[in-house]
């Protein structure tokens, strides 16, 4: 079975092309997170969406946008203008989900009610949770 399953977020707002025969494709690059005690590592993934996904994804997706996507795993190999072998290992997206609140643009602002701007500036004033507020006794 060939299946990937990611969530994290844009390190940039999506690369949006169309290939020679006019079909819509979508490149980003997405970051995720993997923590295991005092241990933090994030790896970048390459992602690519096809067609009706990728023009969907050029109005959506910003850069730092939380996403979940799933799809399966590609290899590509090709040989550079130097004659040199390269391959490159991407996510082929099926599916893709925004998380959390869609950040709004400026010109936006004014549509945003007075009730969610002062549950956000509520949220921006909590402390975050230290590693003190985590129980290290979970199994997995």
């Amino acid at each position: 079975m060939n299946e990937v399953r990611l969530i994290g977020n844009l390190g940039g707002d999506p690369d949006f092309n169309t290939t020679g025969s006019g079909k819509p494709v979508a490149t980003l690059s997405l970051a995720t997170t993997y923590r295991r005690g005092e241990v933090e590592k994030t790896e970048w993934h390459r992602v690519v969406l096809w067609n009706g996904l990728a023009e969907r994804a050029e109005k959506q997706l910003r850069k730092g946008a939380s996403i979940w996507v799933s799809g399966r795993l590609a290899t590509r190999r090709w040989t550079d203008n130097n004659g040199i072998e390269r391959w490159s290992t991407e996510v082929v997206a099926e599916h893709y989900q925004m998380l959390g609140p869609r950040k709004t643009e400026p010109d936006d602002a004014s549509t945003a009610s007075d009730s969610s701007r002062s549950t956000e500036q509520q949220k921006a004033r909590e402390p975050a949770p230290s590693d003190a507020d985590f129980d290290d006794s979970i199994p997995f």
